[in-house]
């Protein structure tokens, strides 16, 4: 007759280790997925709106630059870089100051 050994301390631990580090790596995984679901929807919810006033985006092109229009409230929006394509090459201008601010250049 065999008797079944009562687990040891030392095994119980382990195993509870073990079962607490798959519930995190779950757990991550899931809020990575959740977080990952909830920026598609949101992106497939607002692009091209306006963020003013939630019109339609219309890219039109200024001084040879793609920029977006509201059809609604004729607010114009610039994606990265634009703003520094249209201030130019200039040195010194009332754009490049601003800009300067805002980027920490001089």
């Amino acid at each position: 007759m065999t008797t079944k050994e009562k687990p040891s301390k030392t095994e119980e631990e382990y195993f509870a280790k073990e079962e607490a580090e798959k519930s995190k790596r779950l757990k991550e995984k899931i809020k990575h997925e959740t977080e990952d679901e909830e920026r598609e929807r949101i992106k497939a919810t607002c692009y091209m709106r306006c963020p003013k006033c939630g019109g339609n985006l219309n890219e039109v092109v200024f001084r040879g630059i793609r920029i977006d229009r509201c059809s609604s409230c004729g607010g114009v929006w610039l994606d990265n870089g634009e703003l520094e394509k249209l201030a130019g090459t200039e040195d010194r201008s009332v754009i490049s100051d601003v800009l300067g601010l805002f980027g920490g250049k001089k």
